[in-house]
């Protein structure tokens, strides 16, 4: 490990959320955990599962998994901060919807946003 909280070499769980695609749940936007790859669904998804995966293992760090987008959150702070590249991909697949999946988006889902 680089820094605690952070393993590069850890590729990412999937290119969805673990928890949503268990429950044929959906999300908003996907944040990895930096320091075991967990994909989960952001806090502005209904199930917030990136944060519940920081409050339940007390890894401390995740980024974004939307293309484009490079920045590390510390949960620990509350604050943005830099990080190393993590194993590839960086990111869901270009062709996968936000919000996703295809097919399990409600059509009213702006109203069940946080």
């Amino acid at each position: 490990m680089t820094e605690p909280g952070i393993d590069p070499n850890v590729p990412p769980s999937g290119t969805g959320c673990q928890d949503c695609e268990r429950d044929q749940g959906w999300w908003f936007h996907l944040r990895r955990c930096a320091q075991c790859g967990h994909i989960g669904c952001c806090d502005t998804s209904p199930s917030q599962h990136a944060t519940s995966h920081a409050r339940t293992t007390g890894h401390p760090l995740i980024t974004s998994f939307e293309p484009g987008e490079n920045w590390y959150y510390d949960y620990r702070d509350e604050q943005l901060r830099h990080g190393p590249p993590l194993a590839p991909p960086e990111h869901h697949p270009i062709d996968q919807p936000a919000p996703g999946p295809a097919g399990r988006v409600p059509a009213d889902w702006q109203s069940k946003l946080h």
